[in-house]
């Protein structure tokens, strides 16, 4: 049995880097649904549908435990097919929202938490519900603030993402969340596009003040998995240790793979079309 990690576009990747790092005795299998994507601005009737149907096929192909590498994807359709459309007796479905709020507490100073996204996952408010009750259970009061950065993941899935077109972007939404909340100490990346970003994003949030955590997503999802298993021997146990890591995307695949190349260190990488 593999462990499946599931993205709409390339983003996903980065957790899957960060996963395969921290646990790399484990066979894997990636999806993309690049043909679909981004998800970011998509209903959430549709998002679900989508993620559903990925899952599904995640399953058929062997997959014990499926990783939503997507903050859109687990903000949306996550819980709904957790409660509604699997069988946790075959199938364990997760996602990358609560691994990293759950570190919250142990990086704020002031409890200042500020949330860059796509406007799927703004709107979804999953990340503000889930670090309310973080806050309730720690009884620890928190300030969060959110903003869309619509722009963000086609720059970077256009491969504009090192260019001076992209500062303006980073700039205009860093300098909108800060002058929401100047006293925001920790900044969570709600996107696993967003760390192909990271310089610039370092870069401008410098100029205003250096002592803002950045929290990226990858190696928390990835310690959080490995806890997991930990904790779930009987899954653990079901996943075969062959070190391996297949591909599948919706779109072409040597599209597939020269666009990965952005965010894997994987040359020779390649991919197999599926239509979802």
């Amino acid at each position: 049995m593999k462990i499946g990690v599931f993205d709409s576009g390339y983003g996903g990747l980065t957790i899957l880097e960060a996963i395969r790092k921290r646990l790399p005795e484990y066979d894997y299998l990636y999806l993309g649904d690049n043909a679909r994507a981004p998800y970011g601005t998509r209903s959430f009737e549709v998002i679900y549908e989508y993620t559903l149907e990925a899952v599904r096929y995640l399953q058929s192909q062997g997959c014990r435990l499926i990783i939503l590498a997507c903050n859109t994807a687990s903000a949306k359709a996550l819980r709904t097919i957790q409660q509604h459309d699997i069988n946790p007796d075959t199938v364990r479905v997760l996602g990358v929202i609560r691994p990293t709020v759950e570190a919250v507490p142990q990086i704020t100073k002031n409890g200042h938490i500020g949330i860059l996204a796509t406007p799927g996952t703004v709107s979804s408010e999953s990340y503000v519900i889930e670090l309310e009750h973080l806050a309730q259970s720690i009884h620890a009061p928190l300030s969060i603030t959110q903003h869309a950065c619509p722009m963000w993941v086609p720059l970077i899935e256009s491969g504009e993402h090192l260019s001076d077109g992209a500062d303006f972007f980073v700039k205009e939404d860093i300098e909108t969340l800060l002058n929401k909340d100047p006293q925001i100490d920790t900044l969570i990346l709600g996107c696993t596009h967003y760390p192909l970003l990271l310089p610039k994003i370092e870069a401008e949030i410098n100029k205003h003040q250096s002592s803002i955590t950045i929290v990226a997503q990858g190696s928390l999802v990835a310690d959080s998995l490995a806890d997991y298993l930990r904790r779930h021997t009987e899954i653990e146990q079901d996943l075969s240790r062959g070190g391996s890591c297949s591909y599948l995307t919706t779109e072409a695949a040597e599209r597939f793979a020269d666009n990965a190349s952005m965010f894997l260190a994987a040359p020779d990488l390649s991919a197999t079309t599926i239509t979802l």
